[in-house]
Order: structure tokens, then C-alpha cells, then sequence
């Protein structure tokens, strides 16, 4: 199975690949004016077109970035004038860190969180933790960045605004550790409030499942049965969620990392689409999807461990 699997991603990567190419040649705007002075000679901007390979037909183009892509070369950035793959080495940390810790702290808040909201459904509980997901879906995460900023940056001055290290401060990890405690907290708020509802409504559907009135026929206490055997159904739809984040491991958080100016995968793909970076364009997104990809893999092969009853299916 999971050699199959692992086939099926060549052609799932190569058909994104050539949707996103098309896209993003689509797209208005060229990017050689990053290299026009007002008084250049149109020759001069054909001949940078022509160093850059932009005046090849779009197949040519296509298929020339397939093959090195397959060579392991994912382009030379048009824009920044550094290979791409370095690029991307550089800013990789930056997510993970930042996208790892809130996705870890929102699945830990949201399971203990969504079951007592779903026990205690219709009580103040419940509606306390429906509100707050309800106001974490509803804010957009750009003004509620702005919001932890202007209070705790900003009027109590305990944490830094922007950045990922204070300048002049090498190699300190608590410094980098106080820089992400902002962003950390907005995508925390974010995630957890979509999880919250999901582990909730299974929750309820759960509690009122033909095995839960016979365990408490047999005598087992109410807790006992929402924590040995209801939380382990309502991990189902966690591991699938977690799944889809997989390709937010990489891409980051564009919104979130543009306002707090953290040096990640996320604004690096805003000024890459802002000054049309074709080559690191199609990077992010081949990068991205393959995550994608792999975090549906990830999640089915979850899914196995944690049902015994799909292993048996299969």
C-alpha cells in the first residue's frame, strides 16, 4: 500500500506543477522590469530576457525547469540572484519552528478542550468554548496579530513586535523563543479554534453511540468512557486535519509572518509573488504540495494505527 502511494505522487506532483507554471505565466506583469533602467535600449531588455530564458516558448520553459527540478536544481531566483534551493534552505527553519509549535499546541488544547465541550453539551462550558471558537474563525488572524502587538509589544513592551532576532544577539535561542511567542499565540488561536468544533461534534455524535450506553450499563464511569474510549475515535478526524497542515509545515503562515516580519517560508513566498520570482515560485509550490501529499500519507497511515478496524478492511 504504501508503495502505491508513493507511485501515485509523480504524477500528482507533475500535473500541480503544470497547472501552477501556466498560472503563474498567466499572471500580469514581467518580471525583466526588475532589471529595466529608464534609459536601457530595447535591445538590452531582449537581451536580458533572452539570459533569462523567458523568451522560449512556454513548453520549452516547462520542460526545462522539469528537468533540472529532476536533477535536483530548482531554479536560480530572478529577483534575489541566489539559487533558489539555498533560499529555501535559509527559511525553512524559520516555519518549521513557528508552524510545528502552534500546530502541536493547538491538537493539545483542542482534544481535552472539544471533549468537554462535547460532554457538557448546552451547559456554560460549552457555550463559553463555542464562543471562543466561533471569535478565533470569525477574527481575521492579521487583525488579531496586529491586536497582540499593539498590547503586549507595544503598551507593556514584555515581548518583541517583529523580527526573530533581536539585532545584535546571535545564537541565543531564548531570543528567538521570546520573537515567536506573538505569532506562535495568533496561529495558535486560529487552529485551535478550528479544531475545537471538529473534536466537539464528534464528540457528541459519539457520546450518544450504541457502546457508550453499554458501558455505562456495565457499571463504567462517565469519565472513564469519554477518555479510554470516546477520545479515541475523535482522534480520527484530528489525524486528518493534521494531515492537511502538513503543507503549511512549509509554506507557512503568509498573513501571520508578514505582519510580525517573521523571516519564513511565508513572506519569502509574498515577495516572491509580488515581484513575479517564477523560478521561486514554482518551488514553494512544488514544496508545499509535495508536503501536502505526504501529510495525507502521514494521516492514512495514522488512521491504521489508530483503528484497527481500517488494517482489517484492507
Amino acid at each position: 500500500m504504501l508503495l502505491r502511494r508513493l507511485l501515485q505522487l509523480l504524477p500528482m506532483l507533475f500535473f500541480i506543477s503544470l497547472v501552477a507554471f501556466l498560472l503563474v505565466k498567466l499572471a500580469p506583469g514581467d518580471p525583466v522590469q526588475a532589471y529595466v533602467t529608464p534609459r536601457m535600449a530595447p535591445e538590452d531588455i531582449e537581451r536580458i530576457r533572452h539570459s533569462l530564458g523567458l523568451d522560449q516558448p512556454l513548453t520549452t520553459q516547462y520542460f526545462l525547469w522539469l528537468k533540472n527540478v529532476f536533477r535536483g536544481d530548482l531554479g536560480y531566483s530572478l529577483i534575489y540572484h541566489r539559487p533558489v534551493l539555498e533560499m529555501i534552505a535559509e527559511r525553512i527553519p524559520a516555519t518549521l519552528g513557528l508552524m510545528g509549535a502552534s500546530l502541536i499546541l493547538a491538537i493539545l488544547l483542542a482534544v481535552p478542550l472539544g471533549l468537554l465541550a462535547g460532554a457538557f453539551k448546552h451547559r456554560w462550558l460549552d457555550h463559553f468554548l463555542n464562543l471562543f471558537a466561533y471569535i478565533g474563525i470569525s477574527v481575521p488572524i492579521f487583525w488579531f496579530g496586529i491586536l497582540l502587538i499593539t498590547v503586549f509589544a507595544v503598551q507593556v513592551n514584555w515581548l518583541p513586535s517583529m523580527g526573530m532576532r533581536t539585532i545584535g544577539v546571535e545564537d541565543n535561542w531564548l531570543d528567538v523563543v521570546r520573537h515567536g511567542i506573538l505569532p506562535c499565540i495568533a496561529l495558535t488561536f486560529y487552529n485551535l479554534s478550528n479544531y475545537v468544533r471538529y473534536v466537539r461534534s464528534n464528540t457528541i455524535s459519539q457520546l450518544s453511540a450504541d457502546y457508550v450506553q453499554t458501558q455505562l450499563a456495565y457499571g463504567a464511569t462517565y469519565r472513564t468512557i469519554l477518555f479510554r474510549h470516546v477520545l479515541k475515535n475523535v482522534l480520527l478526524p484530528v489525524i486528518t486535519l493534521f494531515g492537511l497542515s502538513f503543507g503549511e509545515l512549509i509554506v507557512g503562515a503568509y498573513v501571520t509572518e508578514s505582519v510580525f516580519s517573521w523571516p519564513g517560508m511565508g513572506l519569502l513566498g509574498i515577495q516572491a509573488i509580488t515581484s513575479l520570482d517564477y523560478p521561486l515560485i514554482m518551488a514553494i509550490i512544488l514544496l508545499s504540495s509535495l508536503m501536502l501529499i505526504v501529510g495525507n500519507l502521514v494521516a492514512d497511515l495514522l488512521y491504521r494505527f489508530a483503528d484497527p478496524r481500517i488494517r482489517t478492511l484492507r
